[in-house]
């Protein structure tokens, strides 16, 4: 058995398209058909379900695929190490004015100096995708609508409020009841970003039976956002942590009904690297150091 057998593999399985994934590799089809059909023989057990237009993990597939991942991980580990590379990981981030994941780093890195971290800016159903696609090695986000293949920690319930131009007769309430939403325009976030947040808010809306007036238009970041707010064209809905520091807006919970947005850490359930360890070891102790979780909240595994 061959390495780059292992590796056709993996990407094969993730593709789940010899195209795409040989396109990956630099190799024509044919010759990846091959290799996997070389690995099949010599393990003795199809990997693999062929057709025309589809291909699928067989029962065998779905059980090796994890054990060839840890055996090219350990490799490319152990290949960095006897070259003095430094170990990187990949760290899915929503936006800049999202920051769990950068203290969670920021407290990763001063723990672990050698370790090099690639932050990658993604909306969390794209990062559902890079996890299970391999690309990515940890996200954030919440773990509602996550795939059986990510795993997921909880580390932090974040209260959901709103954002108003400084001086909004709203600004004037300790908090704002999701009612008064029906009478001001909304600016919801991108479907591709967080529909998932999106869903969050339309349930607080259903649940206090009022229909918010939506903004039409749309932007790619908190910041963004806060720009429409601050010059009065809208309001937005937010996390409690996403709305630090931004100028001339001001946050207040909504309440009746209020609701805790839950971030998680994300990873691929069959990653068992120690750098990705790391990580939820740092965000289960940030967690605890911050009241991140509130008294008699479970840290799901």
């Amino acid at each position: 058995m061959e390495l780059r057998q292992l590796r056709y593999f993996v990407t094969l399985a993730e593709e789940l398209h010899f195209g795409r994934a040989a396109a990956r590799e630099h190799i024509v089809q044919s010759a990846l058909s091959a290799r996997i059909k070389q690995l099949e023989r010599e393990l003795g057990v199809r990997l693999l379900e062929r057709s025309t237009h589809h291909v699928s993990l067989t029962a065998a597939g779905a059980v090796f695929l994890p054990e060839a991942r840890q055996i090219l991980d350990r490799v490319e580990r152990a290949r960095a190490a006897a070259r003095g590379i430094p170990v990187r990981l990949r760290a899915g981030i929503l936006d800049a004015n999202h920051d769990s994941m950068p203290q969670i780093l920021h407290h990763l890195q001063a723990r672990h100096p050698d370790l090099v971290v690639d932050q990658i800016e993604a909306g969390v159903p794209e990062q559902y995708r890079l996890l299970a696609g391999g690309r990515l090695d940890v996200g954030i986000g919440a773990a509602t609508h996550a795939p059986p293949q990510i795993a997921s920690r909880l580390v932090r319930q974040d209260p959901v409020g709103l954002l108003l131009p400084e001086g909004h007769r709203l600004a004037a309430r300790q908090a704002v009841p999701v009612a008064l939403l029906a009478r001001e325009p909304l600016l919801m976030a991108t479907a591709s970003q967080a529909p998932e947040f999106n869903q969050v808010i339309a349930g607080m809306c259903r649940d206090a039976g009022v229909i918010p007036t939506l903004y039409e238009g749309t932007v790619q970041s908190v910041r963004g956002a806060a720009g429409l707010v601050a010059r009065g064209r809208c309001l937005y809905a937010v996390p409690m942590s996403c709305a630090l520091a931004l100028p001339a807006t001001t946050w207040r919970p909504l309440v009746e009904p209020a609701h805790l947005y839950p971030w998680s850490i994300l990873w691929r359930a069959d990653d068992q690297s120690p750098h990705l360890k790391a990580v939820v070891d740092c965000a289960r102790i940030l967690a605890r150091a911050l009241g991140w979780l509130r008294t008699g909240d479970r840290v799901a595994a």
